[in-house]
């Protein structure tokens, strides 16, 4: 059992971790938009 997980762990594939970063950054973005939106909505 021990072999198979360190396994799994070493497997640890890249393309997760960099779809997971897409992810927070476009979230980011879109929030940041929202908020630029919201503040020039207010200062009018």
């Amino acid at each position: 059992m021990n072999e198979a997980t360190s396994h799994e762990e070493e497997k640890a594939p890249g393309g997760v971790i960099f779809r997971v970063f897409i992810y927070l950054v476009g979230v980011h973005v879109i929030a940041a938009f929202f908020f630029l939106i919201f503040y020039l909505g207010g200062a009018k």
